[in-house]
C-alpha cells in the first residue's frame, strides 16, 4: 500500500512539473514583416499602370519613380523585387491576404488608407486634377464649370474621393490609365487623375496630345502602405532619410522634382 501511494504521488510530481513547465515555457515568436520578406526573398509590389510612378518599358519590364525605389529598398533588404499589378479597389484585401507586402504607387494617405495600413511618411505630394479635351480646356478651368461633364475616374483611388467630395458625375474603372483612354474615345467627357500623372501623359509630345488638365481639386501626399503593424514602414522611413540624393536623382530622371517631399531632418 506504501508502495502504491510512493508511485501515485512520483506521478503527480511528474504531472505537475511538466505543466509547470509547459505552463512556464515562453511562446514562440511571431515572425516581423520584415523576417517575412526575407525569409521569402523577395518584397512584393502591388501597383497599377501609372506613368510616371509605374508603368512598362518596352521590354515589359516596370519602370518609373516608385518601381525604380522600390526596387532599390528591396535591395537594400537583401531581397529582390516583384511587381504585382492590383485592381486598386482591392488593395486592402491584397495585402492582408499576403499577395502582396506593400502597395507603393502615387498612392494618397487618405484617412481611409492610414486606417487599414501601416503606412509610411510622404514622400511626395501631390494634386488631383481635371483633365477634358484641350480644346475645351478654357471652358472647363473650374470645378463648378465641370458639374454639367461625365467622369471617369480609378476605383477606390483620391481622384474617385475628389471628383465626389466636388459633385461631379463620376463612374469608376479600372485605373488612371483607362480613365484617359475613356476621355480620348469620348466614353467620358472628363477624367480625375494624378497631377503627376498629367504632366507625363497628356499634351504635346504625349500619347494624349488632344487632352490636358484643368482645375485642381484637391493636394494630398504620396506614402507606401505595409501591413497593419508592420516594421517595414519604419525600414522605409529610415531608406528615405538615408538615401534622399538616389531619390532625387529619380525624382529628376522622370520629371517629378517638383513635387518630392523635402528631405527628412
Amino acid at each position: 500500500m506504501k508502495n502504491t501511494k510512493r508511485i501515485l504521488a512520483l506521478v503527480m510530481a511528474l504531472v505537475l512539473a511538466f505543466a509547470f513547465a509547459a505552463c512556464s515555457k515562453a511562446p514562440a515568436k511571431e515572425q516581423t514583416d520584415m523576417e517575412y520578406v526575407k525569409a521569402n526573398g523577395k518584397l512584393v509590389v502591388g501597383i497599377t499602370d501609372f506613368e510616371p510612378m509605374d508603368y512598362q518599358d518596352a521590354d515589359g519590364n516596370w519602370i518609373g519613380f516608385d518601381a525604380d525605389m522600390a526596387t532599390a529598398f528591396a535591395k537594400s533588404l537583401g531581397v529582390e523585387v516583384e511587381f504585382v499589378e492590383i485592381d486598386w479597389d482591392n488593395k486592402v484585401m491584397e495585402l492582408d491576404g499576403k499577395s502582396i507586402d506593400c502597395v507603393w504607387n502615387g498612392m494618397t494617405l487618405t484617412p481611409e488608407v492610414t486606417a487599414a495600413m501601416a503606412c509610411s511618411d510622404a514622400y511626395c505630394s501631390n494634386k488631383q486634377v481635371v483633365i477634358v479635351k484641350a480644346a475645351d480646356a478654357e471652358k472647363y478651368a473650374t470645378a463648378d464649370a465641370c458639374k454639367e461633364l461625365t467622369f471617369a475616374v480609378e476605383a477606390g483611388s483620391a481622384g474617385e474621393e475628389a471628383a465626389t467630395d466636388a459633385g461631379l458625375k463620376a463612374t469608376p474603372v479600372k485605373d488612371q490609365a483607362t480613365a484617359l483612354m475613356e476621355v480620348k474615345s469620348g466614353t467620358a467627357d472628363a477624367a480625375v487623375i494624378d497631377l503627376s500623372m498629367a504632366k507625363a501623359m497628356t499634351g504635346e509630345g504625349t500619347g494624349y496630345a488632344d487632352l490636358t488638365y484643368t482645375a485642381e481639386l484637391t493636394s494630398e501626399d504620396y506614402g507606401v502602405g505595409f501591413r497593419k503593424g508592420s516594421d517595414l514602414a519604419a525600414a522605409f522611413n529610415d531608406f528615405f532619410k538615408s538615401n534622399y540624393a538616389d531619390f532625387q536623382k529619380c525624382a529628376e530622371k522622370y520629371d517629378i522634382t517638383d513635387i518630392l517631399a523635402a528631405q527628412p531632418k
